[in-house]
């Protein structure tokens, strides 16, 4: 079945976030150490970026990096960092020649310096460009960016520029490290687990949740299409009814 046939181009989700899940199952299944999962995970981002930027879709929001991640073992913290640095660097050039703008959501001073250092001198090379906005997700949690904000609400209210009457959702939305992007339209997390993992749990708010077996590393072109096909089958009708929709 041909899914990228069936998408209605007019009523694309503006922002897809994805969780890839699977990179170390997928390589144990290959009896293959989990690095050769993350190296074949990048090859599905790669994937995944061309078919989002050919559908014209805005944002697309990689989980790359939990906070908790950091507790996995040094060896495999070093190796995943190593190959993230290499292969931004490596793919500038092609997210320059399709006009994609490299962003990153996230607690980056925690990477080790030179890594960050290649890391945002990517982000300010594809910054001119204007087509889909790939955003990592790189040492985040939602808990981490929620309490971020707060200690920023009382930083505002300690220097008298804000009231507690004042906090709404707005200001909330605003504090967020995702105050210049809509709110995620779809999620979709591979692998066949059912969970959010601490992953934008503000801005999931309203979001259509698709979950799939495939485990990232066999996650294709094909496969992303058939999430968005089912994604424009549901009514999304925050809060109101069928009738007040149509």
């Amino acid at each position: 079945m041909d899914y990228k046939e069936q998408i209605d181009k007019e009523r694309l989700p503006r922002h897809v976030a994805i969780i890839m899940d699977g990179n170390g199952r997928w390589a144990k299944k290959q009896g293959l150490a989990r690095m050769f999962g993350h190296k074949q995970g990048v090859e599905t981002v790669h994937n995944i970026t061309v078919a989002a930027t050919k559908l014209g879709i805005e944002y697309l929001t990689l989980y790359t990096f939990s906070t908790e991640n950091w507790n996995r073992p040094k060896e495999e913290v070093d190796a995943l960092m190593t190959l993230l640095v290499d292969t931004i660097v490596k793919e500038t050039p092609t997210l320059m020649n399709n006009n994609v703008r490299l962003q990153t959501i996230g607690d980056i001073e925690r990477l080790p310096e030179g890594t960050r250092q290649k890391f945002l001198g990517c982000i300010e090379q594809t910054s001119v460009n204007t087509g889909l906005t790939m955003v990592i997700a790189l040492s985040y949690s939602a808990r981490w960016e929620i309490t971020r904000a707060m200690q920023e609400a009382v930083r505002l209210a300690q220097t008298g520029k804000l009231r507690p009457e004042e906090v709404n959702e707005q200001l909330v939305s605003s504090l967020m490290t995702t105050r210049d992007m809509p709110d995620p339209d779809l999620l979709i997390r591979t692998s066949g687990e059912y969970r959010i993992s601490n992953f934008l749990l503000w801005q999931l708010a309203y979001s259509e949740l698709y979950f799939t077996d495939c485990l990232w590393p066999e996650f294709t072109e094909e496969e992303f299409y058939k999430a968005i096909v089912d994604y424009q089958k549901r009514e999304r009708r925050f809060g109101k009814t069928s009738e007040q929709i149509h």
